[in-house]
């Protein structure tokens, strides 16, 4: 059976796998995006659902200040005796710091944080079967020009270093080398990194040992898997990479890449794509049957299917919380968020704190945009009176980039608007006067464009403006996210009804961030 990749859509990057039993589990970097590492579910590889997130209390995650680019990045997801562990790095104003975190439910709670005095980036925890336990990252190598991956073991209760850490591969010689996973298969320890860095030149590569500590001997058809090579393939920057075996037998890797959306750019940022593995007789992988190169279109694992309900299309907020797919900007102010006080609706209380300020916490929820075509709609009852209240809809990627659509008092009126902020420039590009009441804003995106537009009660659009996609791009914004579809209050208090957010492929209305099909 054939299967679209990517596996899972919107901003989804450097994607960890592990298997327990007929289980898959994944998880991918959250960046300054709060709660932390999403986890996945499937039982068939293709059919994916968030079912919660590692980082869930601001004392796992403290991201005041944090940076667009900052908190979390690169976890590595394992499962040791019965127990999930979940390592990363939190990178913040003051450098890196490598943690782990760990549950036996990885749709529950999580411990606090572990530590460990290990510096570099995009850690990974590694469980030989002597029961030792091993700890990986970026690492600075002086005998070598830049860096490597290097290694010491652990007290995994402690996070206690009970070794030195040790250098064990260079790489290849590309730009970066990062994102190591350690893995013992057929008697070999296999050490696979990401080089090239995360972009154009992206790669992935691979080399192995008879022993932990190496010396590792490089693959002889490196790199194993990379587009770097042909920039008409619809997927670009394939890289950091994690391997998995099916309980089939069959292997399959999964890793980041972009869907070239607007001249080989793309809104929806670094998503998780899937590719077959096979083995050579000498024990190297194959990637996708040696092409080393992964489609869009591709034969699916050999294993029952296992689709989720589709979620709604529409949010009512009529349960005591706000569902998983939602997420704030660093550290949320919980009591600006109500579901309590008018059901049915998402109550902002908004704050002086703006989506231009590069470090702060607004009052703002969000989604991931999980498709270049999509059509977001939510009814706002606006309750602001002050100058410069206001509260709407965005897309937004970076405090640099992003589009507000609202309702605000201008110039001592209540006004629709549509505000662009492009690098240093902002603008209102669009206003009208709003009438009074509640007012439906809809946004609907293709590859090239966004556009706005009221709803009036009938049912009939009226566009307010449009805006190129190109500047909420990931490699013109420079940011390693992607385009976040949400819902926002300046100096207002703003209530919102009915949110619906349905993204469109091939034809088809897909529901929500895992894009079931309807019907």
């Amino acid at each position: 059976m054939m299967f679209t990749n990517p596996i899972i859509r919107g901003f989804n990057p450097d994607p960890s796998i592990c298997r327990v039993g007929i289980d898959y589990y994944l998880a991918t970097s959250s960046f300054a995006y709060f709660p932390g590492i999403p986890v996945y579910h499937s039982r068939d590889l293709v059919n994916w659902r968030l079912v919660g997130h590692a980082l869930t209390r601001e004392t796992q995650l403290p991201l005041s200040g944090a940076g667009i680019k900052q908190g979390i990045w690169a976890p590595t997801l394992r499962f040791h005796a019965g127990r999930f562990y979940a390592t990363a790095t939190r990178m913040g104003k003051n450098g890196p710091v490598n943690f782990y975190v760990s549950t036996d439910d990885p749709s529950g709670e999580w411990s606090e944080p572990v530590e460990v005095d290990q510096k570099g980036i995009d850690p990974d925890l590694f469980f030989d079967d002597d029961g030792r336990v091993y700890y990986l990252s970026t690492h600075p190598l002086p005998e070598l020009p830049g860096s490597g991956i290097a290694m010491a073991e652990i007290d995994i209760e402690t996070g206690q270093r009970l070794t030195d850490i040790r250098p064990l591969w260079p790489g290849t010689g590309g730009l970066a080398p990062e994102g190591p996973h350690l893995y013992k298969i057929r008697g070999w320890y296999y050490l696979m990194i990401a080089e090239g860095g995360t972009y154009s030149g992206h790669m992935e590569t691979i080399a192995r040992s008879r022993q932990v500590w190496g010396p590792y001997a490089p693959c002889p058809h490196n790199p194993i898997l990379t587009h770097r090579n042909d920039h008409s393939l619809p997927i670009q920057s394939a890289g950091h990479a994690d391997l998995v075996e099916a309980h089939d037998g069959s292997w399959w890797m999964v890793h980041l890449g972009i869907r070239q959306t607007f001249y080989q750019k793309s809104q929806l940022g670094r998503e998780t794509f899937l590719t077959p593995v096979t083995w050579t007789p000498d024990g190297w992988p194959l990637v996708n049957g040696g092409r080393g190169v992964t489609e869009l279109e591709s034969a699916g694992p050999k294993l029952p299917r296992h689709p989720w309900p589709a979620q709604p299309a529409r949010d009512g907020f009529g349960g005591p919380a706000l569902g998983p797919h939602w997420i704030f900007l660093r550290n949320p102010r919980r009591e600006r968020y109500d579901l309590a006080s008018r059901p049915g609706w998402l109550r902002l209380h908004g704050g002086e704190e703006t989506l231009v300020e590069p470090s702060a916490s607004p009052t703002f929820v969000c989604r991931r945009q999980t498709q270049p075509s999509m059509r977001v709609r939510a009814r706002i009852d606006f309750a602001g009176s002050r100058e410069e209240s206001e509260a709407g809809l965005t897309v937004f990627m970076a405090p640099d980039a992003f589009y507000q659509f609202g309702i605000g008092i201008h110039d001592g009126r209540r006004r629709v608007f549509v505000r662009r902020r492009l690098d240093d420039l902002t603008v209102i590009s669009a206003v009208c006067d709003a009438p009074p009441g509640h007012v439906d804003l809809a946004i609907e995106s293709t590859a090239t464009e966004y556009v706005f537009s009221t709803v009036s009660a009938d049912g009939n659009s009226t566009i307010i403006d449009r805006a190129t996609s190109r500047y909420l791009c990931a490699e013109v914004a420079d940011t390693f996210s992607g385009a976040m579809i949400g819902v926002f209050a300046d100096n207002a208090t703003a209530d919102f009804g009915a949110f619906e957010f349905v993204a469109q492929s091939k034809g088809m209305q897909l529901h929500d961030d895992l894009c079931e099909p309807i019907g």
